[in-house]
């Protein structure tokens, strides 16, 4: 048996190395276990007699086994009387009652060791999502009798003014007083094009103003602001989150009684029936009988196999925060995705140009370059990227806030903006287009459109073909972009369910419906990058975060973090699950079997309590073979 404690030990350290500050919850464990271990193997070496050796087990048995008698005894409680821990209790009483002491503390050691293994797989906790979320604002600059001071947001109040300048947050819900500009509200919405700032304008707290300075008058106290909800409802959400059941729990509830019902029989049936049976023989048997379904392969089998699932997924850069989140992705129902930074890249360019008339598409992308050539707009900049340095700037220009360009090049009046601006200037034919658009026109004749985009992340299609052709039954997209910048994206990757202009909140609430439509037994998942998607991805069942350019709010909250943003590492990551689950499987059965013909050998007293644990020992290092299998996953 010793060497299987090894095994678990070495596992378990290995665990402990990787998520370095992870292992100091369990450091108290640990130690426990290395005590009763130290008792146990100073009981069992030392030459000395039972009186000396009995006190040593005794501690070693009640240092490690002192929380499955607790557990015994809630469970008991609340009427549940049959589960992994009551099996552990019967099971060692019985090796105590027969004399069999050093395996009544092996088998608790062991089983402690396996629940330990278990507990290191599920993860980091998530309450540190709140301690790496940037998106609290840390200050506020307050402006108070025409003096500013920076104070703590919390200390603002409603009614007072605060001062913006360029590249900081907003602190506070509010009005812009004065000042103009653009805000990066990305932190917020997913939203990838900064929006028009001016006076009058209602602002949330965490958004971001890129190139102006702004004067805004506070709403909203720091507790009921945007970033306030946010904060409080990635928070809650992991509370409302139930992880999956154990494998072993589920799979106790039937073996546990069936064992204990089996030993009854054996100790009560024989000596009713046979004429010369004697009750003690039989007694003794049916505890030998319980000490022998100790479900020791299984209680560490388990455990090794979702670790063997996890090192194959971390080798194919996917990683998995623990057990009960393999085991989900094995069986998820919808998928639903957030779409900047998830799908797309997150970066504005022109997509398309399309010229009308006599118009081509190297003069209609140079016309509107020379009206945007001085505007430090995304939309402009990414306007004269598509076109180099080919263009002139124009001789006049005239800005028409939260519209476009009004500009004159060489005599022609260009104008260069949204369908708002085309109406203002009483353009007539204007052919619009999805997703975001600069309309052209020349002396009030409509040139054509420029359309940008996200560009969608390569091989984003075919992974989410290869996903809807039997990994996941339905594919969802929930995006903070505008309706129409959305379902071009959507059209593109042919996804037929979307839903946009959503904030975190609006997208949980979304979730919450997609969950509920969710047949028993399956799971949802969330992908998302963004710190707003932190609620949305702490929620779903099964949170999946895009690592490398994702935030750290989003990969704290998520349970699977892909570490290259490829959607088709989830694709890896389901065949990994499914692989391990059906690894796991096998071990149960072989483990059962093998104990089913060792359990009807006790009953007929050929095998004793030692031959017993051999041929667990046995079992044991078979399945933990096979648990590694995962571990050498190829796609």
């Amino acid at each position: 048996m010793s060497h299987h404690h090894e095994h678990a030990c070495s596992a378990c350290h290995a665990c402990a190395c990787a998520h370095g500050h992870e292992s100091e919850p369990h450091g108290g464990e640990w130690k426990k276990l290395a005590i009763a271990a130290g008792l146990f193997v100073i009981g069992f070496a030392l030459p000395v007699s039972l009186y000396i050796k009995l006190p040593l087990y005794l501690a070693a048995y009640f240092i490690s086994g002192a929380e499955v008698w607790q557990a015994c005894y809630h469970n008991i409680k609340e009427g549940n009387y049959f589960d992994e821990n009551s099996l552990m209790a019967i099971a060692t009483l019985g090796a105590w009652c027969i004399g069999e002491f050093p395996e009544a503390v092996a088998v608790m050691l062991f089983y402690q060791v396996g629940e330990l293994l278990q507990e290191y797989a599920a993860g980091k906790s998530r309450s540190n999502i709140v301690s790496l979320m940037d998106l609290r604002p840390d200050f506020a600059r307050l402006v108070k009798q025409g003096k500013e001071e920076k104070v703590a947001p919390q200390t603002v109040k409603v009614g007072d003014t605060v001062l913006v300048l360029p590249g900081e947050r907003v602190p506070l819900d509010g009005v812009i007083e004065s000042g103009s500009g653009h805000l990066d509200t990305s932190a917020l919405t997913g939203e990838s094009r900064p929006v028009t700032a001016q006076a009058g304008q209602e602002v949330l707290a965490g958004v971001i103003s890129v190139d102006g300075t702004l004067r805004v008058k506070v709403a909203k106290t720091y507790e009921n602001s945007a970033v306030a909800k946010i904060l409080e409802l990635a928070e809650n959400a992991a509370s409302k989150k139930s992880s999956a059941e154990k494998f072993i729990t589920r799979f106790a509830r039937i073996y546990t009684p069936a064992v204990v019902f089996a030993a009854v029989a054996v100790a009560v049936l024989p000596p009713l029936i046979l004429a010369d049976a004697s009750f003690k023989t039989w007694f003794y048997r049916a505890l030998i009988f319980l000490v022998i379904s100790c479900p020791c392969a299984l209680v560490i089998s388990v455990p090794l196999g979702f670790f063997g699932g996890i090192g194959g997924a971390a080798k194919n850069g996917v990683l998995i925060k623990g057990s009960s989140y393999l085991e989900q992705l094995s069986h998820l129902y919808t998928l639903a995705f957030d779409k900047t930074g998830t799908l797309t890249q997150g970066v504005f360019e022109v997509t398309g140009a399309f010229p009308v008339g006599n118009a081509t598409e190297k003069g209609l992308l140079k016309l509107a370059a020379a009206a945007e050539h001085y505007s430090n707009h995304p939309i402009a900049k990414a306007v004269l990227q598509a076109v180099g340095n080919a263009s002139e700037p124009a001789e006049k220009v005239q800005e028409v806030a939260g519209e476009g360009i009004f500009a004159q090049i060489r005599g022609a009046q260009i104008l260069a903006g949204n369908e708002r601006l085309m109406a203002r200037y009483k353009v007539e034919n204007v052919q619009t287009g999805r997703g975001t658009c600069v309309y052209v026109a020349e002396n009030g004749v409509f040139k054509g459109r420029i359309e940008l985009g996200d560009k969608v992340k390569p091989g984003t299609k075919e992974a989410l073909k290869t996903l809807q052709n039997g990994l996941v039954h339905q594919v969802v997209m929930l995006s903070g972009d505008s309706i129409s910048a959305a379902e071009k994206t959507a059209y593109e990757l042919d996804i037929r369910h979307v839903y946009a202009g959503l904030l975190p909140a609006g997208k949980v609430e979304i979730l919450e419906k997609l969950m509920a439509n969710t047949p028993k037994g399956f799971a949802t998942a969330f992908v998302g990058d963004g710190i707003n998607d932190a609620p949305v991805l702490a929620r779903a069942d099964l949170g999946i975060a895009m690592g490398a350019l994702g935030s750290d709010a989003a990969i704290e909250a998520a349970d699977v973090v892909l570490m290259t943003d490829e959607v088709k590492k989830i694709i890896s990551a389901v065949k990994i699950s499914r692989k391990t689950l059906r690894v796991i499987k096998q071990n149960i059965v072989f483990a059962l079997v093998i104990k089913a013909a060792v359990l009807a050998l006790g009953a007929a007293g050929v095998a004793n309590m030692w031959s017993a644990v051999f041929a667990d020992v046995g079992v044991c290092l078979l399945a933990v073979a096979n648990s590694l299998r995962p571990l050498y996953f190829k796609e």
